[in-house]
């Protein structure tokens, strides 16, 4: 159940080149999520929310070039550190397509912000709903324990960076 903000500036894009790329940027949303973008529930609850401001300021002062801002919402546990960063990748590189530019001249104007919504903090349809189910709901009941493993993965991650990080206080003696 991918969710992605997208921040467009008014006029940046002609009208059909944005509606492939946002069309694109789902896509490579759900392939982040190990989903194939041709599963037709997956398709049906991602959702995008395009922002269109009507200027967008650097240092106080217009910008002539757009600045584009994309949040990619998941539920906890559908990201790994590779997957982001070729969530991030893909996301540039479909904007500099967009735009028709090169990537050394689009890409510092692009910011992609992956977030995963924590467990227990994803509401649909009135109700709290946690990985293990989402991934039922889109992929089939036989992939549920793909969501549990998930989840369980991400949460050894942030253990051991917990771990790593009171190691690293303690070395440094701080307390």
């Amino acid at each position: 159940m991918p969710m992605i903000d997208v921040v467009i500036p008014k006029d940046a894009l002609a009208q059909d080149v944005e509606a492939q790329l946002l069309k694109e940027m789902t896509d490579i949303l759900l392939r982040a999520e190990g989903f194939d973008p041709a599963n037709e529930v997956a398709q049906s609850v991602s959702v995008l929310f395009l922002h269109r401001p009507d200027a967008t300021f650097v240092g106080g002062i217009p910008t002539a070039a757009p600045r584009y801002r994309i949040i990619p919402s998941v539920p906890e546990g559908q990201y790994t550190q590779e997957s982001m960063a070729r969530l991030v990748k893909e996301l540039t590189e479909a904007i500099v397509r967009a735009e028709g530019g090169r990537f050394e001249d689009v890409s510092p104007r692009v910011w992609v912000f992956p977030t995963e919504v924590p467990d227990g903090h994803w509401g649909s349809r009135g109700m709290i709903r946690h990985l293990p189910e989402i991934q039922a709901f889109i992929a089939g009941d036989q992939d549920r324990s793909v969501g549990a493993e998930r989840l369980a993965r991400r949460r050894r991650t942030k253990a051991l960076e917990v771990i790593a990080g009171m190691a690293d206080a303690i070395a440094r003696g701080a307390g």
